[in-house]
């Protein structure tokens, strides 16, 4: 009798295990449109490509994969918002999804900030992993900023380093900006909570992985901050009135699994204020 139990739940087990894997090679392609105040039907349109938490010790899409799933999309922009991945030896493998990002010639590049399991790695590996971006033409924002001109139209990149452990410098990520459309790009959603004086158009993270695994809530997300606390882990949503996303991301962690949620590939539309009087952040 005890055998028969033990070999239902078995087969249950397994079956339970093999769909949650299923689940980790089925991308969702989310498509974003932002049209800000101020903006009318002759406002220039920047489209973003995001990808977050690449995860590549737990990985289920395959570079042609991604490629497939990107190659006909409008890109201007590529978005790169942290956990590329937390060992060394695994640094390789980012090789060949970089090239396929480099296919799609972006107009205006590709940037890219780190997340908490990128800061894993010390030192020289740390470091080899910012030369591998480089050297596939990502910008790596360590809290800093760049211009972009979007048919004219000047679009700040800020790049705030990772807040969950306490890299980011809002001061230093907000330095020396001009009037325009600020567009920032980070891994810790959390760290909107924080910005009532630092302005943004629009904000990508990641992060959370959408719970990852929910049953039916992510209830161990809960110590990832106050945004977890308040459901808040996935999609678009609003702090002080101005528009954030919080992106699934493409791996997992731990177990590569994922129950309630999906990898994630998302396309945004951002509409460019023509509004020429924003107030930039006090410092």
């Amino acid at each position: 009798m005890y055998i028969l139990l033990f070999s239902i739940l078995s087969i249950i087990l397994f079956y339970l295990y093999t769909k949650a894997n299923n689940n980790t090679k089925d991308a969702v392609i989310n498509k974003i449109q932002i049209d800000q105040e101020q903006t009318s039907d002759r406002s220039p349109i920047l489209n973003i490509l995001q990808l977050s938490d690449l995860h590549l010790e737990n990985i289920s899409i395959t570079p042609a994969q991604l490629y497939d799933q990107i190659k006909d999309q409008s890109v201007d922009l590529i978005a790169l918002t942290g956990d590329f991945l937390d060992r060394q030896r695994t640094i390789p493998r980012l090789v060949p999804y970089l090239e396929v990002l480099n296919k799609l010639d972006v107009k205006y590049g590709i940037y890219a900030v780190l997340g908490n399991h990128d800061y894993v790695l010390r030192g020289q590996n740390l470091q080899l992993l910012k030369e591998t971006l480089e050297q596939f033409n990502c910008k790596v924002m360590q809290n800093e900023n760049a211009v972009i001109y979007v048919q004219g139209k000047p679009v700040n990149i800020i790049g705030i380093d990772d807040f969950s452990t306490k890299r980011s410098d809002l001061p230093s990520s907000y330095h020396g900006i001009e009037q325009g459309t600020n567009l920032v790009l980070t891994h810790d959603p959390n760290i909107v909570l924080y910005m009532k004086k630092y302005h943004f158009d629009y904000l990508l993270a990641g992060h959370f992985h959408g719970g990852q695994i929910c049953y039916p809530k992510a209830y161990h997300l809960i110590k990832m901050g106050k945004l977890a606390k308040m459901n808040i882990i996935k999609g678009l949503h609003l702090q002080d009135g101005k528009p954030f996303y919080i992106n699934e991301g493409l791996g997992q962690t731990g177990v590569n699994i994922r129950v309630g949620s999906r990898p994630e590939i998302t396309f945004h539309k951002l509409s460019i204020s023509f509004k020429e009087e924003k107030a930039l952040p006090a410092m």
